[in-house]
C-alpha cells in the first residue's frame, strides 16, 4: 500500500496504487503505466476482482481492482512511502472510503 501525499485527494490516506486512465487507454495499459510511473515496478496484469463507484461530497470516482504480480521490486518514486500489509491488519489503516468493499471482501479472504 502507499500513502497519499500532502496536497491531493484524501491525503495522508493509504492505498492500493493506480490511478486516473488516459482516455485512449486500456484499463490493463493504465495499470501498467500507473504501477511504473508511481513505484517503477513492471507487473503482469490478471483478471478484474471489483468495480465499484464511490460518491465523496467533491467528486464521484469509480474504481477497478486487479489482480497483479510483480514482476520486478516496488520503490516509492513520488515520494509516497510504501508498506506491504497483511489482510489481517487492512482495517487499522487509514483507507479511502471507496476502498471499503475491497477491503472487507479482503479480510474475509472472498479474494
Amino acid at each position: 500500500m502507499t500513502r497519499r501525499l500532502d496536497g491531493t485527494h484524501l491525503a495522508g490516506h493509504w492505498e492500493f496504487p493506480g490511478g486516473k486512465r488516459q482516455p485512449t487507454e486500456t484499463l490493463e495499459a493504465c495499470l501498467i503505466r500507473e504501477i511504473k510511473e508511481e513505484l517503477d515496478a513492471e507487473i503482469d496484469v490478471g483478471l478484474e476482482i471489483l468495480a465499484t463507484t464511490h460518491a465523496y461530497p467533491e467528486r464521484t470516482v469509480e474504481l477497478r481492482f486487479f489482480r497483479c504480480e510483480l514482476k520486478s521490486d516496488p520503490r516509492p518514486v513520488l515520494g509516497q512511502a510504501l508498506r506491504w500489509v497483511p489482510r489481517a491488519d487492512l482495517a487499522s489503516f487509514p483507507l479511502p472510503p471507496a476502498d471499503n468493499e475491497l477491503v472487507r471482501r479482503l479480510i474475509a479472504g472472498e479474494i
